[in-house]
């Protein structure tokens, strides 16, 4: 469990903290393998067992002052009596995990049977795929969900559906496939007129990998896409002749969720389904009118960029209620160019704990990489997150893919968590007092996880040393507990030197995101701008380098670049590098909006080292491919030019680029060879990001060097008129000085 703090030491109230202009909260990745500086937690058995506070329900920590009988609470400090049982238990201290780390990953007694939880950890997963498509689509969906089989543990089951004016489901467990189809109703209001239980047997529908890979595999070299003719004799004629269309995704999803609900608890804890989509739904329930993009949606004069975001239809948000309570987590893979209103889709994966994926083409398209890497790495699920604070502060907003508990504050449900799943919260104060200048009361949070895993099954040997026999995956549930405590900046200059700029820049996107939403993308623009001049101007009167003369300050005397706080540096560039990115660019720069939504998805789930990534790359230079030359330069032709330097390695977190100078010695091998330090770091870098980046090679002065340019945004006007300016990061900051200046005044 990673946590990171936009300030290591927390401002001593409310005055302080509005005074430094800075965020206040944390970042965490909850299933994280260790903490942010690489510790591993404390393991062990009797999480139940865990002493708890009687006023707050914190659990007992390293932090707490134990006595005899008792145990003081380190986040309110109430006196809490302790059980005969924890008494024995804490009078050997070195043999449970709780009296050794403040970070502690508990196992939890299960009310299952043996037999029980070997059955519930049979992980389900299901293809819902998209034949309202291309051949294209099709081959790529195959070749993806081959790459998943390989990726699947044993013990997994597996279910194919297709979608279209039907639904399909395969049954694979024979010697041929069969597909079983329900016609879907076109109308929005419809429903299917048979129970998928009485078209197939759940568990007739869901065959193990084990037994059943070939099968599958046979399954699905059978799929094609629906013709014209089948879909106009479906779906009908439309008004004036026009197709309706044939892709009823929403019913069939709707289906889908219900199918597994009926054995959720029975044969499985959590069932994946991999939705693939190659357009917008556009039949039957769950239809979307994706008229609303385009010359159409223009002419009514509204503003685009505010209008496509929100979501034009409650039912995927409803239809994720549905998933939740089912223990089922949507992955939605949309391959497609055209506008498929992701911004109503996208409910349905982020609030059951998927992901959404947007690719624009099938040719150069990552999705099969994506998919077994996705079902290769650990993941945590039924998973129940929970953030407690000392009493003088509490969370404020909550921010990440997670379903909010309707009952409890604070609390939010995960269905399905991977190791890099990232959430984030901001703090306010309780009160006008804020924290106490004695040592006393150290600021104090605690973490809370609870969540399941499969456990693979172990080998059993005999005496002869052959395996007689395999056991089943079991089910196990565990309690990860992390409790922090953090230092009291006693004056300004000591909380700008504990700023952590990767986290303010988390904080400050899910802000953004939320403004952009509510508000549109000119407003979330404004806020951050607004942000950054707040902060400069409290940042300038901290360090008193605003100088007045004849009532008004001299303009020479800000400093906009933040030069005396090494911390607070990176934000200028953080915050322009924002303004020219995709989230934040206007409609008419030709942002389409699928492309904003998918994202928002991505920015808010990614941890603040990627994150960074993702909105400022990372831009290395070369001497050779086995030596490196500057570890970071800024994003501008001029770096590139001084440093001359013959090889750049551009890190934008979803594409990584290898740029030859065309002044490169035509001796330096291009591409950089296998065995080089270069490829050694991209293999890396590749290795242990969440998402597959494609990997470009540019050789300049030969290929076209568009897409690596596009990168170098320093010389570009952030207004995002998209002319190049000669002036660009450094007019944003004359013009963040101007603003300081308008706002002190």
């Amino acid at each position: 469990m990673a946590v990171r703090a936009t300030v290591s030491r927390f401002p001593m109230d409310t005055d302080a903290r509005e005074a430094s202009g800075l965020l206040w909260g944390v970042t965490v990745t909850p299933f994280a393998a260790a903490d942010e500086n690489n510790r591993a937690p404390s393991y062990g058995s009797g999480g139940d067992l865990l002493p708890r506070c009687e006023n707050c329900w914190a659990y007992f920590n390293t932090y707490c002052e134990l006595e005899q009988w008792s145990w003081s609470c380190s986040l309110c400090g109430n006196l809490n009596g302790l059980s005969s049982d924890a008494i024995e238990r804490y009078s050997s201290p070195q043999s449970c995990a709780e009296m050794m780390s403040s970070f502690v990953d508990l196992e939890l007694p299960t009310q299952e049977s043996a037999e029980e939880a070997a059955m519930l950890a049979c992980p389900v997963y299901v293809a819902a795929v998209d034949l309202s498509s291309s051949e294209e689509f099709l081959e790529l969906t195959k070749s993806a969900l081959l790459a998943a089989l390989e990726a699947l543990a044993p013990g997994s089951l597996f279910g194919l559906a297709t979608f279209s004016h039907k639904l399909g489901l395969y049954d694979v467990q024979g010697p041929i496939p069969v597909v079983k189809n329900v016609f879907i109703p076109p109308d929005a209001e419809g429903t299917l007129p048979i129970e998928l239980e009485d078209v197939m047997p759940l568990l007739q529908f869901l065959a193990p990998v084990d037994t059943c890979k070939d099968r599958i595999a046979s399954a699905l070299e059978t799929l094609r896409p629906t013709t014209s003719w089948e879909r106009t004799t479906a779906a009908g004629q439309g008004l004036d002749g026009v197709l309706i269309g044939g892709r009823g995704f929403g019913m069939a999803m709707e289906a889908l969720c219900n199918y597994l609900a009926s054995e959720y608890g029975n044969t499985f804890a959590l069932a994946r389904v991999f939705a693939f989509l190659s357009g917008p739904p556009d039949y039957g329930a769950g239809q979307l009118d994706t008229r609303r993009y385009g010359e159409q949606y223009a002419s009514k004069g509204e503003d685009a960029d505010r209008a496509l975001l929100p979501e034009q239809t409650p039912f995927y948000k409803d239809l994720a209620a549905v998933a939740v309570q089912a223990g089922v987590c949507v992955d939605i893979f949309a391959v497609t160019n055209e506008y498929t209103d992701l911004a109503s889709l996208k409910f349905l994966s982020i609030e059951s704990g998927g992901s959404l994926f947007l690719y624009t083409s099938t040719e150069d398209s990552t999705l099969p990489q994506d998919m077994y890497r996705m079902l290769s790495r650990p993941y945590a699920f039924g998973c129940v997150l929970r953030l407690r604070t000392s009493t003088e502060f509490k969370p404020g907003n909550s921010y990440g893919h997670f379903f909010p508990d309707p009952q409890y504050e604070n609390v939010q449900h995960v269905i399905c968590c991977d190791s890099y799943a990232t959430y984030a919260y901001d703090f306010v104060f309780e009160n006008n007092i804020g924290f106490s200048r004695t040592k006393s009361d150290v600021p104090t949070i605690q973490i809370a996880f609870q969540y399941s895993v499969v456990v693979p099954p172990q080998e059993l040997s005999n005496s002869g040393g052959v395996s007689t026999n395999r056991t089943k995956h079991s089910l196990q549930r565990r309690l990860r507990i992390r409790t922090l405590q953090f230092g009291v900046a006693q004056n300004i200059h000591e909380l700008y030197d504990s700023c952590d700029p990767e986290v303010v820049l988390s904080l400050l996107v899910h802000k953004v995101i939320l403004a952009s939403l509510e508000e549109g993308v000119r407003e979330g623009r404004i806020l951050l701008q607004e942000w950054l001049v707040i902060l400069t101007a409290q940042y300038n009167d901290a360090y008193k380098l605003i100088q007045y003369s004849n009532g008004s300050s001299l303009r020479s005397q800000i400093d906009v670049a933040l030069s005396q706080c090494p911390q607070l540096q990176p934000l200028p560039r953080l915050i322009f590098a924002l303004l020219r990115n995709p989230l934040l660019r206007f409609h008419e720069e030709g942002v389409h909006p699928d492309y904003r939504i998918y994202l928002q998805c991505l920015f808010s789930m990614l941890e603040p080292s990627s994150l960074h990534r993702a909105v400022y790359p990372v831009l290395t230079s070369y001497a050779t491919p086995d030596k490196q030359a500057y570890p970071r330069h800024s994003l501008s032709r001029a770096a590139l030019i001084t440093s001359g330097s013959p090889i750049f390695f551009l890190d934008a977190f979803t594409i990584l680029v290898v740029f030859y100078s065309s002044t490169a010695d035509p001796t330096i091998p291009f591409p950089p060879p296998h065995d080089c330090l270069l490829r050694t770091t991209i293999n890396k870098l590749k290795q242990d990001r969440c998402i597959t980046p494609k990997l470009i090679f540019i050789r300049g002065g030969q290929d076209d060097a568009s897409i690596f340019e596009n990168f170098l945004i320093e010389e570009q006007d952030v207004d995002g008129s998209g002319l190049t300016s000669v002036m660009g990061f450094v007019s944003f900051l004359e013009d963040i000085t101007q603003k300081v200046l308008d706002f002190v005044k």
